[in-house]
């Protein structure tokens, strides 16, 4: 949703994010203004964004094959305008695991800004790399033979950027696994987080009081991407063990591929239900989802049938599945909630409330659900 893939990699897609020209748009403005020649610079600043990326996704890459190496499973990679995110949808299970998958991404760029330094040095003469230091110190006469040096300086700069200690940077992870080496795993998670947080706030005070609007922004970033990193690990610890069939709401309402989409309406308007299973004698044939029954009635009218506008393919989950490892499943295929079946019978759907309200009992009192072995 948002984003457009451009190529498959080890079975990873990788997809561009539709606000990713912002980045381009931004980096033509920033390279040109000041330039003697502000379409060089213009041009300049594309380029270098556009090869910077390719580094992105190589320190995105890095990360999901170790990952793939130790059996997690990496969903997609999507380059943002502010960089690229692998998004897994579990991680490597051992603290060492996790390390070595945190250390690839930096590994990965450092050996990149390494080589292309390198290669500059031995194919350009000292003074271009001291014309470019130069340059960067003022921001004035960035020419074209400059784009290797830059290029070497930002991936080595990515590489020490993302080692600092705060989700959601790989430095972040890096510190959980060397500390859930001598402590639990959740503690070695609260821990991280909260010195991403604190960093978080430093960083937005030094952006505030310097009016630095990226900074701040950056600062955001962090924090936001720490307390979700820190309600994760909270929500996959409360609920380990537990089953779809502990929490699953039975007594839902289906209807019929024939019933008119007003039929649904009424009944989500009468009661709490938004997504409902459409069902023939018992068996699931598709899903309505609240946002498909409202974008069907905006285009169809409240008569049209249930069967012309439901989802005919879609997850479904058993009662003796893992409950956080379906709560990934919902995430990632943006639904609010997803049919139960046992034997091709439906039985139920397990909700995102149904997975609040249990991860909410388990975190006031724990043992209430017991998990099942």
């Amino acid at each position: 949703m948002g984003s457009i893939r451009l190529l498959t990699i080890r079975g990873i897609p990788i997809r561009i994010h539709i606000t990713f020209p912002l980045i381009l748009v931004w980096a033509a403005f920033q390279y040109g203004q000041g330039q003697a020649d502000w379409v060089k610079g213009a041009l300049f600043g594309v380029a270098f964004t556009l090869l910077l990326f390719i580094g992105v996704l190589l320190h995105e890459l890095a990360h999901s094959l170790v990952a793939l190496r130790f059996g997690a499973r990496v969903r997609e990679i999507v380059l943002f305008p502010l960089g690229g995110v692998a998004q897994m949808e579990s991680l490597p299970e051992q603290p060492w695991q996790e390390l070595l998958m945190a250390l690839a991404g930096p590994a990965t760029s450092a050996v990149v800004g390494g080589a292309l330094g390198v290669l500059t040095l031995f194919f350009f003469p000292l003074r271009l790399w001291l014309g470019f230091f130069r340059a960067l110190g003022t921001g004035l006469g960035l020419r074209w033979g400059y784009l290797l040096p830059y290029l070497a300086f930002t991936n080595l700069l990515l590489a020490g950027f993302n080692l600092i200690p705060a989700f959601p940077m790989d430095g972040g992870r890096v510190l959980r696994a060397l500390l859930a080496t001598a402590m639990p795993y959740g503690r070695a998670t609260a821990i991280a987080v909260a010195v991403g947080q604190g960093l978080a706030w430093l960083l937005g005070l030094i952006g505030l009081l310097g009016g630095d609007v990226v900074l701040i922004l950056v600062a955001f970033l962090v924090y936001t991407g720490a307390s979700q990193e820190g309600r994760m690990v909270q929500m996959k610890l409360a609920l380990a063990g537990l089953r779809v069939g502990q929490v699953f709401s039975r007594g839902v309402q289906a209807v019929s591929s024939n019933d008119p989409l007003g039929t649904a309406v009424d009944m989500m308007l009468g009661g709490f239900q938004a997504d409902f299973p459409v069902c023939e004698e018992g068996r699931l044939v598709g899903l309505v989802t609240r946002a498909d029954l409202l974008r069907a009635l905006k285009e169809y009218g409240p008569n049209a049938p249930v069967g012309r506008v439901m989802r005919r393919e879609f997850p479904t989950v058993t009662p003796e599945d893992d409950l956080f490892e379906v709560h990934e499943r919902m995430t990632s295929a943006g639904l609010e909630a997803v049919p139960v079946v046992e034997e091709g019978q439906f039985l139920g759907l397990l909700t995102r409330q149904d997975l609040n309200e249990a991860y909410a009992l388990v975190s006031v009192r724990p043992g209430l659900l017991r998990p099942r072995v």
